[in-house]
């Protein structure tokens, strides 16, 4: 019965996380796009300014054979997949994929969260499930890490920044899952509220070490980008993941909420059965 459960909440949660997705992809799409397409335009503009003083610099020794090879580079940087498809279908796909394995991700953890962390609902538990995911892998790394849009930081450090990126992914999770632990260690001595707001604090305090200690991204941004076109592009992946994970939390809830009451009707309805035979 329990594992059926478990596998029933899964698909749940990754249906839900499929409908979030889909309002995830509707702000990406009204919201995100648009600095996208100015960091895009600044830096090809960027490029042709350097091409130009490039090929000024060089005109007297080239000759038509320069402009020959700056047409041909020109060629080898033409996009294999366009911008009108990444913006709609590539995005739509990537997001789409994300809020579902997210979703089952999290349908996962929901289903160990239940009854253990305090005598709450489904739809309350699948609420504090999302905020927990929300704040772990999203928040605390993007507070520091924040996200930039693309071809606006130094190419050979891109790796670096990914690598800390995910390590501080990484260890947000695990300060939640210390938190949580410690919290419930504390709720019998100190009572589930003061045990929160304790489990809380060291969880804050270990993030802030976090930020302390690990590197900073100084070259995630080139010098001179326009600061309200970084701003917009932060604001709107902000928005993109409280979108999701509001959307699913509030999905996945209804739909944990009825699977589980189907559940405990139909064992109470089976162990009413049984019980003259027990007798």
């Amino acid at each position: 019965m329990y594992a059926s459960t478990v596998r029933g909440l899964l698909v749940r949660g990754m249906l839900a996380g499929l409908i979030a997705g889909l309002f995830a992809f509707a702000v990406a799409y009204v919201v995100g796009e648009p600095p996208v397409r100015d960091s895009i335009a600044v830096e090809e503009a960027q490029a042709a300014q350097d091409a130009a003083g490039a090929s000024g610099a060089h005109a007297g020794h080239a000759g038509h054979g320069g402009d020959a090879a700056s047409a041909g580079a020109a060629e080898e940087e033409e996009e294999l997949v366009s911008r009108p498809v990444q913006s709609t279908l590539g995005l739509a796909t990537g997001v789409l994929v994300y809020g579902v394995a997210l979703g089952g991700i999290a349908s996962l953890a929901f289903s160990f969260a239940l009854g253990r962390v305090g005598r709450f609902s489904p739809r309350a538990t699948a609420a504090l499930t999302a905020a927990a995911a929300f704040a772990t892998v999203y928040l605390v790394p993007f507070l520091k890490y924040p996200a930039t849009p693309p071809a606006v930081g130094n190419p050979d450090t891109i790796g670096k920044r990914t690598t800390l990126f995910f390590l501080m992914i990484l260890l947000s999770v695990l300060l939640g899952v210390g938190a949580i632990i410690i919290g419930r260690r504390l709720a019998p001595r100190l009572g589930n509220w003061n045990a929160t707001l304790a489990a809380g604090g060291g969880f804050v305090v270990a993030a802030a070490l976090a930020f302390v200690f690990l590197p900073a991204n100084d070259d995630a941004v080139k010098p001179g980008f326009p600061a309200a076109v970084l701003w917009e592009f932060r604001i709107a992946s902000l928005a993109v993941q409280l979108v999701l994970w509001a959307v699913f939390a509030i999905v996945f809830g209804v739909l944990a909420q009825r699977l589980l009451a189907v559940r405990a009707d139909g064992s109470e309805a089976t162990a009413q059965r049984n019980a003259p035979a027990l007798g």
